[in-house]
């Protein structure tokens, strides 16, 4: 059984519990809608007109590092640059949704699959990212498992221009229009994993990775 199916199968015993059909029906489907759309969103904070570029600042502020690409082909070079510069090895795994492009003809090695211990780099798309704060909003799912972005010591992201919006309702809303009920994971990324715990001093990396590289493509 995969985690969707014990996911729904989880649900409907508590739906039984309370004496509901074992799937949503229509009228409570709309009526959850209705709950959001009336809901009062409160005070956001100024993003510039340049959406891109405001994510941009706000992403290096978290310790992430960005660079932009004019198509979804030039993605390969660039993380090949990005782990050339940082001396690191050029093999990574990646989601399925990436493993279509020339990484070879970049001199990456790469792995469609999910991490294990020995996996040093991780590779994935993003749903959205999040201008006001730099973030990066990440669904699990069979092609795109969470671990990906968790376990390797270093992330590389690769999102679309045309994903990034203003203000996290905005990737909420985006999430209900295009996938109509939540996924089983969410994850909200600002940059490197951290913690302060040790005489409140920062350290990178400790629940997760110690780099967050986030590659903009432009075009496509």
């Amino acid at each position: 059984m995969d985690t969707s199916d014990a996911r729904q199968k989880i649900l409907a015993r508590i739906r039984r519990a309370h004496g509901r059909p074992v799937s949503p029906t229509s009228d409570e489907l709309q009526a959850a809608d209705d709950y959001v759309a009336k809901h009062a969103i409160a005070p956001q904070p100024t993003v510039g007109a340049d959406v891109v570029a405001h994510f941009e600042t706000q992403a290096q502020r978290m310790s992430s590092t960005t660079e932009r690409v004019g198509r979804l082909a030039d993605v390969p070079a660039a993380v090949a640059r990005y782990l050339g510069a940082h001396g690191l090895e050029t093999r990574a795994v990646c989601w399925e949704t990436l493993a279509g492009l020339d990484w070879a003809g970049a001199g990456v090695t790469i792995e469609a699959r999910a991490p294990r211990n020995e996996d040093a780099v991780g590779i994935t798309g993003v749903f959205a990212a999040i201008a006001e704060t730099g973030t990066l909003m990440l669904l699990s799912g069979p092609q795109t498992p969470a671990s990906t972005h968790l376990l390797p010591e270093t992330h590389v992201a690769v999102v679309s221009s045309s994903r990034i919006v203003r203000h996290y309702e905005d990737g909420f809303a985006r999430v209900r229009e295009e996938r109509g009920e939540p996924p089983r994971a969410m994850n909200l990324v600002s940059g490197p994993s951290r913690t302060g715990d040790i005489e409140q001093t920062i350290v990178l990396g400790a629940h997760g990775p110690y780099r967050v590289h986030v590659v903009i493509v432009e075009g496509d």
